[in-house]
């Protein structure tokens, strides 16, 4: 904790000497990192002197050295399913070439705007929306010097730590109850793969968990220690959780099966997300004939959730 205060102490000084980036405009390329409790409670920094600390150069990204902050991590074996994973050793690569694919649209989309927090959502049950979370988190995290974190949003059902063969707990409910802080809930299984935060145990209180400030304050702070942050959420049509957390993300993908999701649910969706970003449509069970120029598409049978 004692770097962590010298790394802000020598900021604060910096910043006395240097005219700062304001982190409030829209064209501001600074990157903050904060600091947190110790795990016991110890010490802890105000968000006074946070604030005091945060506008900083783009050079001075590193303030809070990654592997300070990846020593807070769970460091678990996973046990990926190889049936929900498209980059498993020995698949056939035409699944994942449709990730990267995927993948290579959002970076030049990222070129034109902010798109750093990413909700992966659909209409109804079982078009794929987990398994396209999963399988993007994984080919962003392939990416050179590129770090990713996926998270589990669908604390009602959720599915991404049985695709990962990742520990169910704990992990976002925890941390929304307020009994654990941002960084113990992270996951890291192997070096290539993206980080992950599980749904955590079981919670009453869904949407009061995911409407309080402390998901906006995660978002914020993971977002100054990852390059990308992947949500994964329940269905739009049956609960309000979706557009709850589209509200806090950057950009929305609706998922989609082909021959499966019916037009009006798909267009009562996007009157859902009306002003919510939607940056794009996922195909899942497609072939190259259904695709077309705005839309991403890939061929695999993928997992249903």
């Amino acid at each position: 904790m004692s770097r962590i205060r010298d790394a802000l102490r020598q900021a604060a000084q910096e910043r006395e000497a240097e005219r700062p980036i304001d982190v409030a405009s829209p064209n501001a390329d600074s990157v903050v990192t904060s600091a947190l409790d110790e795990p016991n409670g110890a010490a802890e920094i105000e968000m006074d002197v946070l604030k005091e600390t945060v506008n900083v150069r783009p050079s001075r990204r590193n303030v809070l050295p990654f592997d300070e902050v990846r020593a807070q991590f769970a460091h678990p074996v996973w046990h990926p399913d190889p049936n929900s994973n498209v980059f498993f050793p020995g698949l056939p690569t035409q699944a994942a070439e449709q990730f990267r694919t995927l993948r290579s649209r959002l970076y030049q989309l990222r070129n034109d705007q902010k798109l750093r927090t990413l909700l992966v959502t659909s209409s109804v049950s079982a078009e794929g929306k987990s398994f396209v979370a999963s399988n993007l988190a994984y080919a962003i995290a392939r990416k050179a010097d590129q770090r990713v974190l996926l998270i589990d949003g669908d604390l009602r059902r959720p599915r991404l730590h049985k695709m990962l063969g990742a520990p169910a707990a704990p992990g976002l409910s925890e941390y929304l109850g307020g009994e654990m802080n941002e960084f113990s809930i992270i996951q890291q299984g192997t070096e290539e793969g993206p980080c992950f935060i599980p749904a955590g145990n079981a919670a009453a209180n869904h949407s009061e968990l995911l409407s309080s400030d402390k998901l906006k304050t995660l978002l914020e702070r993971v977002t100054h220690v990852f390059d990308w942050v992947v949500l994964d959420s329940p269905p739009c049509l049956p609960v309000a959780d979706p557009t709850v957390l589209a509200s806090l993300c950057d950009g929305v993908l609706v998922v989609l099966r082909v021959k499966s999701t019916p037009a009006e649910a798909l267009q009562k969706t996007c009157q859902l997300l009306d002003g919510r970003n939607v940056v794009g449509i996922v195909l899942n069970g497609a072939d190259e004939s259904h695709s077309y120029d705005s839309t991403y598409y890939y061929e695999h049978a993928g997992e249903q959730a």
